[in-house]
């Protein structure tokens, strides 16, 4: 009798997919190193965090798959929030409480595709 299934087995290598196991160095100059670390400090992250963000974003916009970044995907769930409530007020219709929890939700999920399209729009223009 075997400890590990091939279910259990498959399960493991999937969440293995996720871990962080490649390291990537590269040599900076002391300069570049301080600015470096300014940058990261501003944006109220680690330097390795700021890192590995800037190379997901370089992968991303290679393939053109820019992701938005998060000040973008807010301002535009704020947009969504505000075009959805205006027009209930405008008409004079009543906005229930379930109602906007509900529209709540639903800008939650789509704010990031919003944006993401939003993205491409400017990049190709």
């Amino acid at each position: 009798m075997s400890l590990l299934s091939d279910d259990d087995i498959a399960e493991a290598a999937q969440r293995r997919e996720v871990f962080r196991e490649s390291n990537v160095s590269t040599r900076l100059t002391r300069k570049e190193a301080r600015n470096l670390d300014a940058l990261a400090k501003s944006r109220g992250v680690q330097r390795g965090e700021l890192i590995r963000q800037l190379i997901r974003d370089e992968l991303a916009r290679d393939t053109g798959t820019s992701a938005a970044s998060t000040e973008l995907t807010e301002i535009m769930g704020i947009r969504l929030m505000l075009t959805n409530l205006f027009r209930p007020l405008a008409t004079g219709q009543k906005l229930t409480p379930e109602a906007f929890d509900n529209m709540v939700a639903e800008v939650k999920k789509r704010k990031r595709s919003v944006a993401e399209d939003a993205l491409r729009d400017l990049e190709r223009a």
